[in-house]
């Protein structure tokens, strides 16, 4: 058996994998965001383990309660949100709360990236706010004695890794989101580091997502009564959810609906296109590439959107909605509650309701909610398409999956079938449970060690509602970000100068 652990935003979640392939057991422990001030996200790592402890205590007893022993789990596979600095001293202790992948506050340090000889050329990306890279020269400019006594950065998973193994080792696929990887080469970049300040001793090491990097400590392996373990590099989120997903060649594409949205395309090999802010990345697997669009907020929004609405919950508030007519006259909704990624690069745009009227329902702005992350994710689509990807039907994962009347909104708005897979809802677990297996198993052939789970629905999208989209809806939806723009832009200058408005 194999354990897949991913390291969310918003909780911990573990998966027991057998041998054959099929999912045994899963838990979950619950994290929160700290945002100390305008658009900062931070966590505490120590949160992070700690939740960790919870959902495989929970998971070695749902196992035991099934029959399964511990004993009998051969490797660990880890998962994780991208991007989230996490700094330690020379004694392993952890110096800050982590900065997350949201977080908006180092845009000038991006300005100060983007001015680096051939940056573009190694990253393959933009430098935006959310990557690691930025982070730590913000650090070194605002918390120069910290920065100073830096002595390993990690990214989220990693820091997991280093305590349940005590090694300091990454994967490219997550590498690839600090800004410090060479994309091509799948290694460190010394220009890159040092343009931060920083070299590779500071960094782990790297190794292949499906390879072995360490062992579990003895402690951990007592208390979850099990044998020698390995832990297998893993990979982050996005990677890892498509491998678990079974989106390894090039041609398949994945959908994921959490916390943000981000729209997955296995490449030919290495293509940087950061014209749009499509990110290009490596994969899971070794030799693999990807190209993704990400935008911020997805999933979120709707939980937002039940706690405006005074919802008890997001499944009642979609129930409602569903069951109310959508009027032709419905708002609508930008979904840029944290900035944007994929294709605007802009960390000052904001959410905004427009069109309301005396008559505007609740359930009227439920739809435009839904329908405004919709549209986001069309327009991240577009722009991996215009990257060069071949896109054919998408598999659908994350919490945002729960939802079968926005699943087929999305199918309308995005005018592709929309695949629901089992394991759909546990993406990225799965995928570091399926890269643990691979790692202690050998080079296995990535399309047989990651068979496509279970077909569970296909929404195929109306095309007549798709056409509809396109003519009404998509137009008004970008204009009001193209006019908006440059007005956030002068408000958060005005904020940032201290002038009052």
């Amino acid at each position: 058996m194999f354990v897949g652990i991913d390291l969310g935003t918003s909780a911990v979640k573990a998966v027991l994998l057998g041998r054959d392939g099929a999912l045994r057991a899963s838990a979950s422990a619950p994290l929160a965001i700290s945002r100390p001030q305008p658009r900062w996200s931070e966590q505490d790592p120590e949160h992070w383990w700690q939740a960790t402890l919870q959902a495989m205590d929970q998971l070695m007893l749902i196992a035991v309660q099934q029959g399964l022993a511990p004993a009998a789990i051969e490797s660990i596979g880890l998962s994780g949100q991208m991007h989230g600095a996490t700094v330690l001293d020379a004694a392993g202790r952890v110096l800050r709360p982590a900065i997350l992948w949201n977080d908006g506050r180092s845009e000038a340090e991006c300005a100060e990236l983007e001015a680096v000889p051939e940056f573009r050329t190694i990253t393959g990306n933009l430098a935006m706010p959310g990557f690691t890279a930025p982070k730590l020269l913000w650090l070194r400019r605002h918390e120069p004695a910290l920065f100073a006594r830096i002595d390993k950065v990690l990214l989220p998973k990693d820091y997991l890794r280093y305590r349940l193994s005590g090694d300091f080792v990454s994967d490219p696929s997550d590498a690839a989101g600090t800004l410090w990887l060479d994309v091509g080469r799948r290694d460190w970049s010394p220009a890159m580091l040092a343009a931060c300040g920083l070299d590779v001793a500071q960094m782990p090491r790297l190794a292949e997502g499906s390879r072995v990097t360490g062992y579990l400590r003895g402690e951990l392996a007592r208390r979850w009564s099990m044998g020698e373990v390995a832990i297998a590099a893993g990979g982050g989120d996005n990677a890892a959810g498509a491998v678990g997903m079974g989106v390894v060649r090039p041609g398949q594409a994945m959908l994921s609906l959490g916390t943000s949205g981000v729209f997955f395309a296995v490449s030919d090999g290495f293509h940087a296109r950061p014209q749009q802010a499509v990110h290009s990345f490596c994969h899971a697997l070794p030799d693999t590439w990807h190209l993704m669009s990400v935008m911020l907020n997805a999933a979120s929004c709707l939980d937002v959107a039940a706690r405006w609405g005074g919802h008890d919950s997001v499944g009642r508030m979609l129930e409602a909605a569903e069951a109310a007519p959508m009027h032709a006259q419905r708002p609508w909704f930008l979904p840029y509650l944290n900035g944007e990624r994929t294709p605007h690069n802009d960390v000052h745009a904001a959410g905004l309701f427009y069109g309301l009227t005396p008559g505007t329902r609740r359930e009227d702005m439920v739809h435009a909610v839904l329908e405004g992350v919709g549209l986001g994710l069309l327009d991240g689509i577009e722009a991996v398409r215009t990257a060069g990807a071949d896109i054919g039907p998408i598999s659908v994962i994350g919490g945002g999956t729960r939802s079968s009347y926005w699943l087929q909104m999305l199918a309308d708005i995005l005018g592709r079938p929309l695949q629901l897979h089992g394991g759909g809802d546990v993406g990225p677990a799965l995928g570091a449970a399926r890269l643990a297996r691979m790692a202690v198993d050998g080079d296995e052939d990535p399309a047989v060690a990651c068979p496509l789970p279970p077909l569970l629905q296909v929404l195929e999208p109306h095309m007549d509602r798709h056409q509809e989209y396109l003519a009404r809806r998509q137009p008004v939806f970008r204009e009001l970000y193209a006019r908006l723009s440059g007005l956030r832009r002068d408000d958060s200058a005005a904020e940032g100068s201290g002038r009052a408005p």
